[in-house]
């Protein structure tokens, strides 16, 4: 009863991760007050962090193929998550405390024109953060938690193909056409 728990809130949580990081890529992460009067601009998840949304995507698709694989590939694709989610965890706090020029510098130079540290710089009067980024660094803690849950419990899990698998079933005597095709719907060779 454990075994099945971990492996569905693993599951869970790491879907729930990918789902909230696509989600918040497409949402306003900073509001940049321009100092040049121009009106404030609002920049994407994906535009301040472009990994973001690759990174969920593969968050998403490591979740549905956990569910699917044996217990030596469920360790190899949660210890996956676990990068996943490290690494997104300190891109994300980088972006969401340091407000770095680098996660508006696109927007603004797409906007303005302008290129390089020192225009860019000049034109920034403020960076405000909006929830998004908290929500987003939330998720990959729920990534980091269902991949590391994953990792220490996959190996007791149920292997979820059993009910795939065929068995041979011993025959006696002589096989008619219709035994015959029978046979051959189960995966053996009549002939053998």
């Amino acid at each position: 009863m454990l075994t099945r728990r971990a492996k569905s809130t693993s599951l869970l949580l790491i879907l729930v991760a990918g789902a909230l990081g696509v989600l918040s890529s497409t949402q306003t992460w900073l509001i940049v007050a321009r100092a040049d009067g121009g009106e404030a601009l609002d920049v994407a998840g994906n535009a301040a962090l472009p990994v973001l949304a690759p990174l969920s995507l593969t968050a998403l698709a490591l979740g549905a193929a956990l569910a699917l694989v044996g217990p030596v590939m469920r360790r190899i694709i949660a210890g996956i998550a676990v990068v996943v989610g490290g690494l997104l965890l300190v891109l994300t706090a980088r972006v969401l405390l340091l407000q770095p020029l680098d996660a508006v510098g696109p927007a603004l130079t797409k906007v303005t024109g302008l290129a390089g540290d020192a225009a860019l710089k000049g034109l920034v009067d403020g960076i405000t953060v909006t929830a998004w980024p908290w929500v987003a660094l939330a998720s990959w803690l729920l990534l980091l938690a269902g991949g590391a849950l994953a990792l220490f419990t996959a190996g007791r899990w149920r292997s979820g193909g059993r009910r795939y698998r065929t068995t041979p079933v011993p025959h006696e005597g002589p096989v008619d056409a219709v035994e015959s095709w029978d046979e051959l719907s189960r995966g053996t060779d009549p002939t053998r």
